[in-house]
């Protein structure tokens, strides 16, 4: 049984709950380095620039949760399971760093830690498809740890076997279940989830990061698709530091996220349509927005963004499907079009 990690790049797919990621474009050449000593095998000198770069930006998530990802593939078990506490403590709204948080427990076999975290992590992301997997792999040690115990006051009890047996075959052939007398296997091996998060992540390999582009790729299709993935990932940050500036109420930020020549809809001037969202997004006590199923499409300078978008302010939770058309003006992507329901 392996349980599933998130590793790399944070800000991709975690809930767009921090004002403070609107500042992580700022610093994706200092995420990109440390990340790509990580792929080189070179985990000290990662882990001494993450260490540089924390020392003048402390509370940086992002960097933060790397260096943990760092951390825990270099066998620094105990500083990893620090560094995921405090962000946990620090960002209780980020659903990755207790799911790594859980993994490390899972790895120890402790694995009532380990619910406990993932059903953090479920509660402040209900949709996180890699938590819930997780859970169900941590339920069903601590239902093969119940079985043994039960076996040991019971021998004679012909039922619990077969359950045993049952929990195997989930388990995989390789992996023994755990008893009540021993530590569980051995421990758990670490994989990257399904979806890049900033990717953590791409792939389900041991790797420690989500595999950045090929910095040297060969010939005009492959250098083609190194600027198309990199203009996508420009595209999809933008859409989630817009988020961002919405949930933490920043009306410079959010504003200055839309084009001069946006249109607002209908017939209602951008002097008119600033005000009213000032007035709606100052007038409520918190917001939250969550981006969700992001889908990129980028044409040359022009770029659409297709998500469902998580919405909660006071009793009102909405869920909606959103579109949002980009153009790319002095090096930054800037909404020209919104629209819902598409």
């Amino acid at each position: 049984m392996k349980f599933t990690c998130a590793t790399g790049y944070l800000f991709f797919r975690i809930p767009v709950l921090l004002a403070s990621m609107a500042m992580v474009s700022a610093h994706a050449d200092e995420y990109a380095e440390v990340n790509q000593l990580v792929r080189a095998g070179k985990a000290t000198e990662a882990l001494s620039r993450a260490d540089q770069f924390l020392a003048t930006q402390p509370k940086d998530p992002q960097m933060r949760f790397i260096k943990g990802v760092i951390q825990r593939d270099s066998g620094r078990t105990a500083e990893a399971t620090a560094t995921f506490t405090k962000l946990t403590e620090d960002f209780p709204e980020l659903p990755e760093p207790y799911n790594n948080l859980a993994v490390l427990y899972a790895a120890q076999s402790q694995y009532d830690k380990a619910r406990a975290a993932l059903e953090a992590a479920i509660r402040t992301h209900p949709s996180y498809a890699t938590a819930h997997e997780n859970l169900g792999d941590v339920y069903a040690k601590l239902a093969s740890q119940a079985y043994n115990k039960a076996l040991q006051l019971d021998a004679k009890n012909a039922g619990v076997p077969a359950k045993l047996e049952l929990l195997r075959g989930i388990f995989g052939k390789g992996e023994r279940v755990p008893t009540a007398s021993a530590a569980a296997s051995s421990p758990q091996t670490l994989t990257t989830a399904a979806k890049p998060v900033a990717g953590a992540p791409a792939a389900a390999a041991s790797a420690p990061v989500a595999a950045l582009p090929n910095s040297n790729p060969p010939g005009p299709v492959k250098a083609r698709e190194k600027v198309a993935t990199t203009e996508t990932r420009e595209v999809q940050l933008a859409v989630e530091q817009w988020a961002a500036a919405w949930s933490a109420r920043d009306m410079k930020a959010y504003l200055g996220a839309y084009a001069k020549d946006f249109e607002p809809a209908g017939s209602m001037s951008r002097k008119a349509w600033e005000e009213e969202r000032r007035q709606r997004i100052l007038g409520k006590a918190s917001i939250q927005v969550n981006v969700d199923k992001l889908v990129v499409t980028v044409d040359g300078n022009r770029a659409i963004a297709k998500f469902r978008q998580e919405y909660k302010a006071g009793e009102l939770d909405v869920s909606s499907r959103k579109t949002l058309d980009f153009a790319k003006i002095a090096e930054h992507w800037l909404i020209l079009k919104e629209s819902a329901g598409h």
